[in-house]
């Protein structure tokens, strides 16, 4: 049995991830190559957003492996071959809670390490894409504001590299205002920073005092362009990003840190010690709500449904007790209370399932029969 789950499982994590993989990276594409950065780029961030996609859909596609494979099962008879060689309940749910552990630590490495590294990954190469030259700049057939007094604008980019009609406009002096265009330009980086080769153009000013205007052409002309693309100072950290042992032990300061309450840091950090938990309530919640369920011609849909019902419910409460944990850190054993909650409820079907079935006594006994006895 727990082969058969942990085959279905795979299947089931590879659609939903596929599913949700393929949902975030059509926003990444949306957003990074629509700014004139590479594929590669495009392709480590949908790697790096990989973890936390994974951590969505495990507690998912362990319910399903639950409910699929005791299904299955059941239809086939092999359930009922189980319980009459005097298997109960309990004991066949011994394979579920192994395959639930076994997604729960899955779960731990994946909230404890990869999510937080590779959303601390993810906000540094953000933050450098930003700064970028060619994130801020290198832009055709559009008017950008790099910073505030600065209008740029490049009517077509060449794949050499070479930027036509180029327009610069520099308001930032308090006492004039000056317009570059030309022909021509280059991006070119030395030790000093990037700098813009403008070649064959004209340089107007004008002089906000007494509105005189003065022209120059010039042949070859390099504006320091490294104040409009500097990545600036490097991107504060979030609750999300920091490693858990530092959550718990330094909790102050890093509440003061990310800018949170002392209780949105605990809530966070103990929220990745009730992940694992919730993926072994919603395997036992899968295969406990079948397992309840008695024999019907119109199959187990009704119990499916009552067992997602019983998921949503468990969502609920941990959105519940979220709010009071936020607002008071002392409150946070509250977290747990939806796996709690989950582990009571499967229980109380797993007691259900093993009462024995007696048939209820007719009104109206054989008189014979009560003789003979």
């Amino acid at each position: 049995m727990l082969s058969q789950l942990m085959v279905v499982f795979g299947f089931f994590a590879l659609v939903l991830v596929m599913v949700y993989w393929v949902n975030r990276s059509v926003s990444l594409f949306d957003e990074l190559i629509a700014d004139g950065h590479s594929a590669g780029i495009f392709l480590e961030f949908t790697l790096l957003s990989l973890p936390t996609v994974i951590a969505i859909v495990l507690p998912m596609a362990a319910f399903g492996a639950a409910v699929y494979v005791t299904n299955r099962m059941s239809n086939e008879s092999e359930m009922t071959v189980l319980k009459a060689t005097g298997l109960s309940p309990w004991r066949l749910a011994r394979p579920v809670l192994v395959f639930g552990i076994l997604i729960g630590a899955m779960m731990a490495m994946l909230s404890h390490v990869l999510v937080p590294a590779s959303i601390a990954q993810l906000r540094l190469r953000e933050g450098q894409i930003a700064g970028s030259v060619s994130a801020r700049l290198l832009h055709e057939g559009t008017f950008l504001h790099p910073t505030r007094g600065v209008t740029f604008y490049i009517r077509e980019i060449t794949p050499e590299g070479e930027l036509r009609d180029v327009y610069l406009s520099d308001r930032r002096d308090s006492e004039r205002a000056v317009t570059y265009t030309a022909a021509t330009a280059y991006v070119l980086n030395d030790d000093e920073g990037p700098r813009l080769t403008m070649q064959s153009g004209l340089a107007q000013t004008l002089r906000y005092e007494d509105q005189t205007l003065s022209t120059t052409d010039f042949t070859n002309l390099t504006y320091d362009i490294s104040g409009l693309v500097s990545a600036g100072d490097a991107p504060r950290r979030r609750a999300r990003q920091v490693p858990t042992w530092e959550l718990l032990t330094d909790t102050e300061a890093v509440a003061e840190e990310v800018n949170d309450s002392v209780g949105e840091v605990l809530e966070e950090a103990h929220s990745r010690f009730e992940l694992p938990l919730l993926c072994v309530v919603a395997a036992l919640i899968g295969y406990a709500a079948l397992m309840a369920s008695r024999f019907s011609r119109f199959g187990v849909t009704r119990q499916i449904v009552g067992a997602i019902f019983l998921l949503v419910l468990i969502k609920i409460i941990e959105s519940v007790v979220g709010g009071p944990v936020r607002a008071n850190g002392a409150l946070w054993p509250l977290i747990y209370l939806p796996s709690v909650s989950g582990l009571g409820i499967a229980c109380l079907l797993l007691w259900q399932a093993s009462r024995p079935f007696r048939p209820a006594r007719r009104a109206n006994a054989d008189p014979v029969a009560e003789a003979g006895a």
